[in-house]
């Protein structure tokens, strides 16, 4: 057999053993973590949402890559004696939540996320969103001001950064066809790297014990959830070069956005200092000099704190965070 053959057969067997393992893998994550929360529906798919607690509404959006479970085990806590009530929504394609038509778009993401906030009430609610779940949150306060009563954003890309920033395997899986064939090897290898990155993903704050179980990492693997987080990074910088141009006329409500100083994943020169320029009579500013792109887990009282005077209507400022930046 020439190489050329061989390599074509350990192709086939590869992909042959992927297909195979894929559905296994999916059934047995899916046993491991199972859904937590009720179903609502949206363009003929579903969105996973759970609900905790009474009072005035929070509606929390997780990031790339995650589920609504980022929230849950650190943040939520820290909530659980306020008079809140606490709405954690998969994206769409991410967790439990379907995928719909054009999900990557942020305005559809927002959309999704307030066909959740209606289906509870249609209550103004204050709107808590990290990475790229902060995207959809100003995305959110900009399309539905009428539900908007405040934003707190934890590390948030917010503006088009330039170039790079999105990995190859993503860049393979957004493709037609390819992608749909590459996303089978996801579970082959992709837990365990997600594993191996958490140091960097917090550093310098340490990875809160469990993290990963917690978050049930493995959940992204599934294939169509795989392709999906990959069609939404690959559409970001399209889609916030839209949006950005909207910061300075519409983002009309408070806003308060911790930023990790030493955040690799974002630079917070391009996203969280640049969206206080475009609105500095709305956002307040909290740089964290121990932090990195995971704020809200080490810093969960103080972020959880706000998210509860904004929900009671009380005013934030800049001074109330000197003794937190220095």
């Amino acid at each position: 057999m020439t190489a050329f053959r061989f390599s074509l057969a350990l192709m086939a067997l590869l992909s042959l053993s992927a297909c195979i393992t894929s559905p296994m893998y999916t059934s047995r994550v899916e046993a491991r973590y199972p859904p937590a929360g009720e179903f609502v529906s949206f363009e003929g798919e579903e969105l996973h949402v759970v609900r905790r607690g009474e009072g005035r509404p929070v509606l929390m959006i997780h990031g790339a890559s995650g589920n609504l479970r980022e929230f849950s085990f650190t943040l939520a806590p820290h909530l659980e004696d306020a008079p809140v009530e606490l709405i954690m929504v998969d994206r769409p394609g991410h967790g439990y939540s379907g995928r719909f038509g054009d999900a990557y778009e942020l305005g559809e993401q927002a959309r999704a996320m307030a066909a959740a906030v209606q289906a509870g009430g249609g209550e103004p609610v204050v709107v808590v969103g990290h990475s790229f779940g902060g995207a959809v949150a100003l995305r959110f306060a900009l399309d539905y001001p009428e539900l908007t009563r405040g934003i707190v954003l934890s590390a948030p890309v917010t503006h088009d950064w330039g170039s790079g920033g999105v990995t190859w395997y993503n860049k393979i899986a957004s493709i037609p066809a390819i992608g749909h064939a590459f996303s089978q090897f996801a579970p082959l290898v992709g837990p365990d790297i997600a594993r191996s990155s958490l140091e960097s993903l917090f550093s310098p704050a340490p990875v809160p014990e469990g993290y990963a179980e917690n978050l049930g990492v493995d959940l992204l693997f599934r294939p169509p959830n795989f392709r999906a987080n990959a069609h939404d990074l690959i559409n970001l910088r399209d889609e916030l070069s839209v949006q950005e141009a909207r910061y300075a006329r519409e983002l009309n409500v408070p806003v308060v956005l911790f930023s990790g100083t030493y955040d690799t994943v974002i630079k917070p020169s391009l996203h969280a200092a640049r969206l206080r320029r475009d609105s500095p009579d709305h956002v307040v500013l909290v740089p964290l000099e121990d932090e990195g792109h995971m704020p809200h887990h080490a810093k969960a009282a103080l972020i959880a704190e706000t998210i509860a005077r904004l929900a009671r209507g009380e005013s934030v400022q800049t001074s109330d965070f000197l003794n937190v930046t220095g």
